[in-house]
């Protein structure tokens, strides 16, 4: 049999809990960044859920990516034009594929620009704003409106005009000194680097919902070809019990064992390749294929042993590498400046305003005019408004560090839990592998003594069951072990230069 991976089906009472877990962090945290932030459950409930029923039914087709809840954007994308004929389809070119069509990267990239524009709208206050506004006007007013008819003994005539003036000035304004502006400003930069280390963070989760997806159509391609030698054992056991049975040699009954198990092959079969079929429509969704585009896939998953590292080395390079985790630093230094934005309410601001042109009653007689003022703003009393921005910016101060210091203990999880994963999940492929050879010799001996009349169907059928099981079981532990790589690969927050690095050569 070729070496491939299966998909192992979920715990339902450890998803529901994962589930739970992501619907508090919508309430703390805001819908816009929950697909980033899901992710930091990915490595220990992903992982944990990959190795539970190790040996039971098929995985459900199309499942939701882990630490995502099936709504995530990182299930989604922008589909690419379609490609004429079969396409060959390998791990790489799917990950390539998805960090430049998913849609959770294409968001992540996108509130990058936005960070950036809000930059400059904080920055535009500490800069010189320039502007020209010439203007020439025509008039005419009509005294008795204002109330002026005589001046003691003088009468005023009733109207005055028409007469014009003209002006045109060009006008700057500068801040000098605005320490809230400029606490502001450098807030904003912290956000945007926040949202850089956001989308770097966004492509490892790119990177690990692609690898998900990719393991388990794979899976589902070696479950196929599992169900075929299934079914061509069980008709090589009918046809010897059919033989049997005709020459009075067996029971009828035998017939029957041997024919309903031919049937329930043939029924996993046909749920295999169903399960394949929709588990494609979900990979071409999630690396943005065209609808209707034909491909295969090329790569699959040997087993290849993977070079320890310990502990401490691993915590080292991901609380180094973890993009995740920079951004959760920035954005407690984004919320420091804004808090040092809003104490700055209480200090005095200096502005410098000028403005030159020329003026007059017509552009033929206008004479040179300008205007240079410096304006000092002392606050005496803002009604509270200063204290009450303090106390949002110490709020969102304290929830920014709370954050850090939780995904500081996550990542140390995430990182114990992608080894525990590995060593185990390799000892089970192991384990898996000896397990075929046994149950398969087995499956000899017993077709053998059904053949010499010793035993009748049962002991063959049970043995079938167990070939059956085996190869399950091998490729339910092949899944976990390669699934563990890229989670470690997240975990350490090299998921891009991982995923080539542990899957090289395939």
């Amino acid at each position: 049999m070729r070496d491939r991976t299966r998909i192992i089906p979920a715990d339902t009472a450890a998803w529901q809990k994962f589930e739970a877990k992501e619907a508090l962090l919508r309430l703390s945290y805001g819908p816009g960044r929950v697909a980033l932030l899901a992710g930091l459950m990915f490595c220990g409930a992903a992982t944990s859920l990959a190795q539970s029923e190790a040996s039971s039914s098929p995985s459900t087709p199309g499942q939701a990516i882990p630490g995502t809840a099936g709504v995530s954007p990182f299930a989604a994308s922008v589909p690419a034009k379609l490609v004429a004929g079969v396409m060959p389809l390998s791990l790489s070119d799917a990950i390539d594929r998805g960090l430049k069509q998913n849609l959770g990267a294409l968001l992540s990239n996108a509130d990058i620009r936005s960070a950036r524009g809000q930059r400059w709208v904080q920055l535009s206050a500490l800069l010189p704003h320039v502007t020209a506004a010439p203007y020439a006007v025509a008039s005419e007013l009509n005294l008795a409106e204002l109330g002026l008819s005589s001046v003691g003994a003088i009468k005023v005539p009733p109207s005055v005009g028409p007469f014009s003036y003209f002006d045109a000035r060009a006008t700057v304004t500068q801040s000098l000194f605005d320490w809230k502006s400029i606490n502001a400003t450098r807030a904003a930069s912290q956000s945007l680097k926040s949202a850089e280390y956001s989308y770097k963070d966004a492509r490892d989760l790119v990177v690990l919902a692609v690898g998900y997806t990719y393991l388990q159509a794979i899976a589902d391609e070696a479950r196929i070809e599992t169900s075929e030698a299934q079914v061509k054992t069980a008709q090589a056991l009918l046809d010897q019990a059919t033989d049997q049975v005709n020459a009075g040699t067996s029971p009828a009954i035998d017939g029957l064992r041997a024919r309903v198990e031919l049937q329930t092959r043939q029924q996993q079969l046909i749920q295999a390749k169903n399960n394949l079929a929709i588990q494609k429509l979900t990979v071409a969704r999630v690396i943005g294929l065209a609808p209707g585009q034909e491909f295969e896939f090329t790569d699959k998953s040997p087993y290849q042993p993977f070079e320890g590292i310990t502990v401490d080395e691993a915590l080292k390079r991901a609380y180094t590498s973890r993009s995740d985790y920079q951004a959760a630093m920035t954005d407690v230094r984004a919320a420091e400046f804004s808090r040092k934005a809003a104490v700055a309410g209480y200090l005095p601001s200096f502005d410098f305003n000028a403005d030159v042109g020329a003026a007059g009653g017509h552009p033929s007689n206008a004479t040179q005019v300008f205007d240079v003022r410096g304006t000092l703003s002392i606050p005496i009393f803002l009604g509270g408004s200063v204290r009450g921005d303090v106390l949002q910016a110490d709020a969102k101060l304290e929830q920014s560090r709370e954050r850090l210091d939780n995904l500081r203990a996550q990542i140390d999880s995430d990182v114990r839990t992608a080894l525990v994963n590995l060593q185990s999940s390799a000892e089970l492929v192991n384990v898996a592998r000896s397990n075929i050879d046994l149950a398969e010799e087995t499956l000899r001996q017993s077709r053998d003594r059904f053949t010499a009349g010793v035993t009748d169907t049962v002991e063959v059928v049970q043995s079938q069951e167990a070939v059956a099981s085996a190869h399950e079981q091998y490729i339910s532990s092949l899944y976990s072990y390669n699934f563990a790589k890229i989670s470690l690969a997240r975990a350490l927050g090299l998921a891009e230069l991982g995923v080539k690095e542990y899957f090289k050569g395939q």
